[in-house]
């Protein structure tokens, strides 16, 4: 009987934001692969899990993938989490999890951290609907990523790193219009949690004034669809 892989999200900043359940699952697990066993080393420590750690990220996912995938049919318990959040969003995952499907491996997610749903929320514009797109292209196809995002009729958000983000928000402007309304929030749970509300121009000025740090998610407003008016052609 083979046994079971785990999904376990982890603080994206305030440990509090930690689970009992996820505490439990990766102290029972067998093994726990982490993107970075150093930086997931110090979540361990903080809340007592000795479970052996792996690592397992962007660049040896590939590699890795069948010796887990045997552990796993063999009828281990095994545990993914990233450095923050809930794994393979914008983070390695996604191939485990698939692999585990191919192989009928039961795969069982928990719920928790991830960055985009606080920074949504904040945002203060439309939630009921809203496209993910992570981390734009650093060079080939970001000129075209952009342009495709701006025409998209509801909000969308985007992973950013304190670097580029001024920069970003002024292609973001170039392309959507200075009157883009939009947030960047940071440090999202941290002691210096902030959101920043105004337009994309706004955002843009005071973010090349002001150097940002910490981990960054730009929220924007989807383009205004104007509605055409349909005139009935049988009226006088």
């Amino acid at each position: 009987m083979s046994g079971k892989l785990y999904i376990v999200p982890t603080p994206v900043g305030n440990l509090a934001d930690m689970s009992t359940r996820a505490i439990d699952v990766l102290k029972s697990a067998s093994l726990i692969l982490a993107e970075d066993t150093r930086t997931s080393g110090v979540l361990m420590r903080h809340f007592g899990i000795t479970t052996p750690m792996s690592s397992h990220h962007k660049f040896n996912e590939h590699d890795t993938l069948r010796p887990v995938i045997d552990r796993l049919l063999a009828g281990e318990t095994i545990a993914l989490v990233s450095d923050a959040g809930t794994p393979a969003i914008s983070d390695p995952g996604f191939l485990l999890v698939r692999e585990c499907r191919a192989n009928d491996v039961p795969v069982e997610t928990l719920p928790g951290p991830t960055a985009f749903v606080p920074a949504l929320v904040n945002s203060g514009l439309p939630c009921d609907r809203f496209f993910f797109e992570g981390f734009l292209p650093q060079k080939k196809g970001r000129a075209s990523r952009i342009a495709e995002l701006a025409e998209l009729p509801v909000t969308f958000i985007i992973y950013e790193s304190p670097l580029r983000l001024a920069k970003t928000l002024d292609q973001l402007a170039e392309v959507c219009g200075d009157d883009r309304q939009a947030s960047v929030s940071r440090e999202i749970s941290k002691i210096h949690d902030t959101t920043h509300w105004g337009t994309l121009r706004g955002l843009a000025d005071y973010f090349e004034a002001n150097a940002p740090k910490g981990e960054i998610v730009i929220v924007v407003a989807g383009k205004t669809i104007e509605k055409t008016e349909h005139k009935n052609k049988y009226k006088q």
